[in-house]
């Protein structure tokens, strides 16, 4: 067959400046070339289009952000101008770059520009950052709409479910709930009951769109898989079931990421496997995407800067991240790192940094150690500090904004991220329970609170 001609490059002269930049490139990203080029006007034919509304800083961004490069924004004016891009040039992936840019240094100049320039999830992205940042974020904002947003949006919230099995149908077992930290309170509460045929033993849980989805879990010595999936809304406070994974899986990893859920790894029949499968809500099935480099079971996630990474752990106490490219669909190595006693249980992502909480140091099960990744230097750093595993139940952490929520039976304690340390800020209630928890961060709707959780003893 003969080979389509080449689309020879277009010319655009932005704030004084001439960029070549590809024509596909700018239809399928962009809005307004897209209507640009396929309106038939005389200047669509020219081999420069002439953009006077803009600033060469913001189109370069632009440019660099389209070919799949990730520009550092460090300057107020950088950001500006990339807003200002985003909207004139109606570019959805320059939208949804700025939002995984935000951190406590500009979102509040963000959210500010996005709601000048009407970038809607920009704006709302910004504003649910600076509501879970405190109000000391709320403070920066200059508009005054922008501060009355905020206001009236309602904080995440720490949210625990511990590891429960299926209970009997004709029997409710009080222990078996959802249930969230009362700051203001300093208590455990009851969120909801967990469905009496859902388990959280070996399942995946993970949250997206402000929902909780249950995956996999078992029941019994045999490891029978429980075949649905659940769904909580909180703002209905109600629970609904949906398609389990095709392959049966449970200590499968689960993560809500870029509007999907993807299950990642798991066993089945005391077999690892490296399949992943994807969950699309609003087509309601699952399909196979690409296979992990090699099986593995339980394995932490974490999502930073709008990418999803998964820690792997290889002989020789070797611990290897990797990503996953949606677009290209596959896993790409990210970095590696030798380490006695290197199996780890637990990642979580603040800025351009994964933290990988791992068991050590030498034999002692009940302390562990931390390891930070710098992802734009490639760089690996020991965490300095005392961090423990609680009786029965392996380290967890969530971040919310730039502080920790760390979990155990006697304490919830609460770390700012500062530098190259996690600093301790507070301690609150410990989670009434024992056994390991799966914690999260939850939206609830206002109204009355739920009641305290229940404690259950030691066996």
């Amino acid at each position: 067959m003969p080979r389509a001609p080449e689309v020879p490059p277009v010319q655009v002269w932005v704030g004084g400046q001439l960029f070549q930049a590809d024509r596909a490139l700018l239809v399928e990203h962009c809005g307004f070339f897209r209507g640009l080029f396929r309106s038939g006007m005389r200047e669509t034919r020219a081999a420069e289009v002439r953009l006077g509304a803009l600033s060469a800083g913001g189109f370069h961004t632009t440019l660099q952000v389209l070919r799949g490069e990730r520009p550092a924004l460090a300057a107020d004016e950088e950001l500006l101008q990339a807003v200002e891009c985003a909207a004139f040039l109606q570019a959805p992936a320059l939208a949804r770059f700025l939002e995984h840019s935000l951190t406590s240094d500009n979102c509040a100049r963000l959210c500010d520009a996005a709601a000048v320039f009407g970038l809607h999830d920009v704006f709302r992205t910004a504003a649910l950052f600076i509501r879970d940042g405190g109000r000391g974020l709320a403070a920066e904002l200059a508009l005054p709409e922008a501060r009355a947003y905020v206001a009236a949006l309602r904080p995440s919230s720490y949210v625990a479910v511990s590891t429960h099995t299926p209970a009997p149908g004709f029997l409710e077992d009080a222990s078996r709930t959802v249930c969230y930290l009362d700051e203001e309170e300093d208590a455990w509460r009851t969120l909801a009951a967990l469905p009496l045929e859902a388990s959280t033993l070996l399942a995946g849980v993970a949250t997206l769109g402000n929902k909780l989805y249950i995956v996999g879990g078992v029941r019994g010595a045999s490891k029978e898989v429980v075949e649905l999936g659940f769904c909580y809304d909180p703002d209905g406070g109600t629970w609904r079931e949906f398609p389990s994974p095709h392959q049966p899986r449970y200590d499968t990893a689960l993560a809500g990421f870029d509007g999907c859920l993807y299950a990642i790894g798991g066993e089945f029949q005391r077999t690892p496997m490296s399949s992943v499968e994807r969950y699309d809500p609003a087509a309601g099935c699952w399909s196979f995407v690409a296979d992990l480099p090699q099986p593995a079971a339980g394995v932490p996630c974490a999502q930073a800067r709008g990418r999803l990474f998964v820690c792997l752990w290889r002989p020789a106490d070797t611990t290897a991240v990797v990503e996953y490219a949606v677009l290209a669909d596959t896993w790409l190595p990210v970095a590696e790192l030798r380490r006695p006693q290197s199996y780890g249980h637990c990642m979580v992502a603040h800025r351009d940094s994964l933290y990988v909480v791992r068991n050590g140091p030498k034999d002692d099960f009940l302390h562990c150690a931390i390891d930070c990744l710098n992802l734009a230097t490639g760089q690996w750093t020991a965490l300095p500090g005392q961090f423990v595993n609680s009786k029965g139940a392996l380290f967890t952490a969530v971040v919310r904004g730039d502080t920790v929520y760390t979990v155990n039976r006697m304490f919830t304690l609460l770390y700012a991220i500062e530098g190259g340390t996690w600093r301790l800020l507070r301690e609150k209630a410990g989670f009434p329970r024992p056994g390991s928890l799966q914690t999260f961060l939850l939206r609830l709707p206002p109204g009355a609170p739920g009641p305290v959780a229940s404690t259950t003893p030691e066996l």
